[in-house]
């Protein structure tokens, strides 16, 4: 059993399974393993860890009239409605983690809620373990890499400013809108975990 949901972790991972394509269900068991790792070299409470990288992805393949219909009936930030999947599998899927698996842990739907677009200020421990899991899983095959799983080795800090300065300069290479909170977050780690 688990403390952060109503069963045992083979359970949960039955109902993620479910809810998910192969491809995206196995991307979550290798974010869960590197989160635990990270979770362990971090002092972070690894069942937390276990958890929130399982769930993190739970919404990921829900339709746009699901997630519309969500933000509706929950009466969450309507600028949600400008944007799409990327942004609201996290922020949006932590409130369907909330109804469908039960899971009321305040820390672990925020680190869903941040695990794309990271925090926009301060970050919890388990909010950056789950932040760079999902960036750094095993399966992650792109430039940097290997930098960043160094980095984030040597200070898990030093990983989440890599990674959201570098998600930041893709994006802005790519011409993309960037979502308001991804932003706030890049001005409020560029200075922190700097690696001396």
């Amino acid at each position: 059993m688990t403390n952060y949901f109503n069963g045992t972790i083979q359970t949960l991972e039955t109902r993620v399974a479910d809810k998910l394509s192969d491809y995206r269900f196995q991307h979550s068991v290798r974010v869960r393993d590197y989160a635990v790792k990270l979770a362990h070299d971090n002092g972070v409470d690894e069942d937390k860890a276990e958890v929130a990288a399982l769930v993190h992805d739970y919404a990921k393949e829900l339709s746009d009239e699901t997630f519309l219909s969500v933000i509706k009936a929950k009466h969450l930030d309507s600028d949600l409605l400008n944007w799409g999947n990327y942004i609201w599998h996290g922020v949006v899927g932590a409130e369907i983690i909330r109804d469908e698996l039960g899971i009321e842990d305040d820390e672990i739907l925020n680190a869903v809620r941040e695990h794309t677009t990271g925090g926009a200020g301060e970050m919890t421990p388990l909010s950056q373990v789950l932040f760079m899991a999902d960036y750094l899983e095993k399966g992650r095959d792109f430039p940097g890499v290997e930098t960043a799983r160094q980095i984030t080795d040597q200070s898990l800090a030093a990983g989440v400013r890599y990674q959201i300065v570098h998600t930041v300069l893709r994006l802005v290479k790519k011409e993309t809108p960037i979502y308001p909170k991804s932003i706030t977050t890049y001005n409020y780690w560029l200075n922190r975990g700097l690696l001396n």
